[in-house]
């Protein structure tokens, strides 16, 4: 019995001493060397950028384009284009912490230039809700771990765009006199770089106010008058607020083929295609591949109408039919092809170039509309031929050199309307044209605003189901926001929408 007892002690005090061992290295097992200990500045505004900059991958990289009418999706009928639009609410969860970026700057240049990006990031967001919903919570939100609201109330969303261009004011005051940083992914800290962004955004804000010229609190055309007068925006593409991509995890091109199964879903659509083949406009070339049938009934790769666009409007029956004769293009094997692809950009020079044409149409400044335009398509043109190899498989024969591109502009600088809306027309479109898989939302946005480009609407198909015959002009509130903020978010409905929240309603922005 003795011995029974002792073999069992000693039995227990081995598995103590090894458990003893074995915590004192619990530590040092399970921590990551290369993990950092302490948060600073920089990790936090690297986060907050990259998040800014980056567009999602794989099927839901194309999910705007769907809206935009730009592509059709050959995997199942999509709600964005078919026009039904779901839910949306603002993306602010990666906000919550930016004031630590600036809490923890170690000198007062940083702290200028972290408060900077604080305030453009904080802009952009507020601006992403608002285009979407309308009314949004804007002074109460973000505040619920520093003063315990956590049922925002809604502001007008006059009274979130007069906060966003206030922020952005800020924002470029604290550039000007901040230093450069570390954290910054996209222009390396340069806080000249950041100042062009700011004001860029800020003229984009403000043509999107092109509805709302006479108010007097907003100041639109002043504003906008005041930043052209400073010079401090975009001046090349070199400015472009977007991400290079590379041969690495995570910074690959969002439709690379390699473990992206949605490479074979869509068709280039002939919203796109179509405007371009009665200009011939060789970016074409880039942005499609030829019809696979047309290439064996005899077309050249070379040819226009070897190019076959569909309309996104049909059926998705109907879309699927085509798809199974051939008779189609598809994109370009740069986008799925090359696992750089291009620069996905959020803002760029040709984009600012036809906000400031169309701000010349409407008489806001002084230069000439057309050559804002032509400066616009010089821009696309030069960034689809700088970013795409010179490869027969890429340019289909067709390559946009200097002298093809300087043609071009004379071309389309000779066909400029003279009237005014015209001007704006043909602007809005070869932004559009500009924009193909690249600024996300931004061609939805002055569709809704100008009704240009003039996308096909099929009732048949539509899923809007109210108004067949529209697009809708804005996004669901989420239920989540009836669930836990209902009294805040019905009152902003019934100052809106006389309560309904319904999607086809007007916003504030475009009455």
């Amino acid at each position: 019995m003795k011995k029974r007892f002792n073999n069992y002690t000693w039995g227990i005090v081995a598995v103590l001493l090894f458990a003893t061992a074995s915590c004192s290295k619990f530590e040092e097992i399970n921590t990551d060397p290369e993990m950092p200990k302490v948060v600073n500045s920089s990790m936090i505004s690297e986060r907050i950028i990259l998040g800014l900059a980056n567009p999602s991958s794989q099927k839901s990289f194309m999910q705007p384009y769907m809206l935009t009418k730009e592509i059709a999706w050959t995997e199942l009928a999509e709600g964005y284009q078919y026009n039904n639009f779901g839910e949306e609410e603002s993306a602010l969860t990666g906000l919550n912490d930016a004031q630590y970026m600036v809490d923890f700057a170690t000198t007062e240049g940083l702290s200028k230039s972290y408060a900077g990006v604080m305030h453009l990031a904080r802009a952009m967001r507020f601006f992403e809700g608002t285009m979407k919903l309308g009314d949004i919570p804007y002074q109460e939100a973000l505040r619920g771990e520093s003063d315990k609201m956590y049922f925002p109330k809604y502001d007008t969303q006059k009274n979130v765009f007069l906060g966003i261009l206030s922020e952005l004011e800020e924002a470029d005051k604290l550039f000007q006199a901040g230093d450069k940083f570390t954290g910054d992914p996209v222009y390396a800290g340069n806080t000249q770089q950041w100042r062009k962004l700011v004001n860029t955004f800020a003229l984009n804000v403000l043509i999107q106010l092109s509805k709302r010229t006479s108010d007097t609190d907003l100041k639109v055309k002043e504003r906008f008058k005041k930043i052209v007068d400073s010079g401090v925006f975009f001046s090349s593409n070199a400015d472009n607020f977007q991400l290079t991509r590379s041969d690495k995890s995570g910074q690959t091109y969002p439709f690379y083929k390699v473990s992206n199964s949605f490479v074979i879903y869509p068709i280039v659509s002939s919203e796109i295609i179509d405007p371009l083949k009665i200009r011939k406009d060789r970016r074409l070339f880039y942005y499609a591949a030829p019809s696979a049938l047309r290439l064996a009934n005899g077309k050249q790769q070379s040819d226009f109408d070897a190019y076959v666009g569909v309309d996104v409007s049909l059926s998705f029956g109907d879309i699927g039919d085509i798809k199974k004769t051939t008779d189609y293009s598809k994109l370009n094997d740069r986008f799925t092809e090359l696992v750089t692809g291009e620069p996905t950009q959020q803002y760029s020079y040709a984009q600012l170039c036809f906000v400031l044409a169309e701000a010349s149409a409407r008489g806001w400044i002084d230069a000439p509309a057309v050559e804002w335009y032509k400066k616009g398509i010089e821009a696309s043109m030069k960034f689809t031929a700088d970013n795409t190899p010179n490869q027969d498989q890429f340019t289909h024969k067709m390559p946009m050199d200097a002298n093809y591109i300087s043609g071009a502009l004379t071309a389309y600088g000779q066909a400029f309307p003279q009237d005014a809306e015209k001007q704006i027309a043909e602007i809005i479109v070869q932004k559009y044209l500009a924009s193909y898989l690249q600024l996300s939302y931004t061609p939805y946005y002055d569709y809704r605003r100008t009704g240009y480009p003039t996308w096909k609407i099929n009732a048949s198909s539509s899923m809007n189901s109210d108004a067949p015959t529209k697009i809708p002009v804005r996004w669901k509130y989420k239920d989540r926001e009836y669930n836990y903020n209902s009294e805040n978010v019905k009152e902003a409905v019934q100052r809106q929408f006389n309560g309904i929240d319904d999607p086809n309603q007007l916003m504030w922005l475009l009455k």
